[in-house]
């Protein structure tokens, strides 16, 4: 490699790394203003045959679209585009026998029955519509709920919101290691506990919650029990049943899947009623009103196929 281009490589790094700690030292800085000294610093440098770009690192907040999973998707955009819930044409057969389909790839990634997947926008759309919906539903014989101090915003801010509403919510401490002590968890439970929400993996310090125990501890106290599993599904074996889940919210993006759409597998048997928090034509059991969108569906669904074939070479060298 000619050593020329490398001298300029370690002085383009090393730009940037002295501007980085002027930036650190600053109070205030926008990203844009960021990005516009990046823009700076890499037009100063001299032109090469090599399109130098930093490496991605970045895959637990999002990931990649895999190539297979955008040509599932292709079809569904241009030329397959009609509505899932038109009944009267083929078009829309068409297009609700897809994502039957993707419904049924999705299940069987988390070995769960087709009927209990009920798609939405993403993982954040899933854990509202799990945490405030259990709560509304059974407002009135169960006003507690259990959660941690580390879960994601949104399950956190439903639970404050919750709380406006005359819910007690208990936000759990976790033990240095940053897992859940289950002493702590069965002594926080009453009787009138409704909910238990608990993320299986981490999005920020990677911790696995023992959410096998969990589930089997609510399960033995008649407690719904939700985890979000955007982290963990498609990475580790997920089985809803032998795992004691009875709601568990997904995520596309996370998985090499597009961004906007996910799901939440909701328990039939025993089933869990849920409360929209959005009206509508009554898609998805009533739970999701609005179109489904069949591109991403499908993209969600290929996904979720490619992961369960994949999963364990990827476990295995990565």
């Amino acid at each position: 490699m000619n050593v020329n281009y490398l001298l300029r490589c370690r002085k383009f790094l090393k730009c940037i790394q002295n501007t980085a700690i002027r930036n650190s030292s600053a109070s205030v800085k926008s990203i844009s203003a960021y990005h516009e000294t990046y823009s700076k610093i890499k037009a100063q440098q001299a032109p090469t045959t090599y399109d130098f770009k930093p490496l991605y690192l970045d895959a637990q907040a999002t990931t990649s679209l895999d190539p297979r999973v955008l040509d599932a998707m292709l079809p569904y955009f241009v030329s397959n585009y009609g509505n899932p819930h038109s009944r009267t044409h083929a078009y829309g057969w068409e297009s609700e026998a897809a994502v039957e389909k993707a419904r049924k790839q999705v299940a069987d990634l988390i070995g769960a029955d087709p009927k209990d997947i009920v798609f939405t926008s993403g993982a954040t759309e899933s854990n509202n519509i799990a945490v405030k919906g259990v709560a509304h539903f059974y407002a009135e014989r169960k006003k507690h709920i259990i959660t941690t101090q580390i879960e994601h915003k949104c399950v956190l801010d439903s639970c404050r919101v919750l709380e406006t509403e005359g819910f007690d919510v208990t936000y759990l401490p976790v033990q240095q290691n940053g897992v859940l002590n289950m002493e702590t968890f069965e002594a926080a439970i009453r009787p009138d506990t409704g909910l238990v929400s608990v993320m299986a993996i981490n999005n920020e310090i990677g911790v696995a919650q023992p959410v096998k125990d969990i589930g089997a501890l609510c399960r033995k106290k008649k407690i719904f029990f939700h985890t979000d599993a955007a982290q963990a599904v498609g990475k580790i074996p997920v089985n809803v049943d032998d795992m004691n889940i009875d709601l568990m919210s997904i995520s596309g993006h996370k998985i090499y899947g597009p961004k906007g759409v996910g799901a939440l597998y909701v328990r039939r048997r025993p089933r869990v009623r849920v409360q929209p928090i959005q009206s509508g034509g009554g898609q998805e059991r009533g739970m999701r009103s609005g179109t489904v969108p069949t591109p991403l569906v499908v993209g969600f669904g290929a996904a979720c196929e490619v992961s369960g074939k994949e999963m364990e070479v990827n476990s295995y060298y990565y």
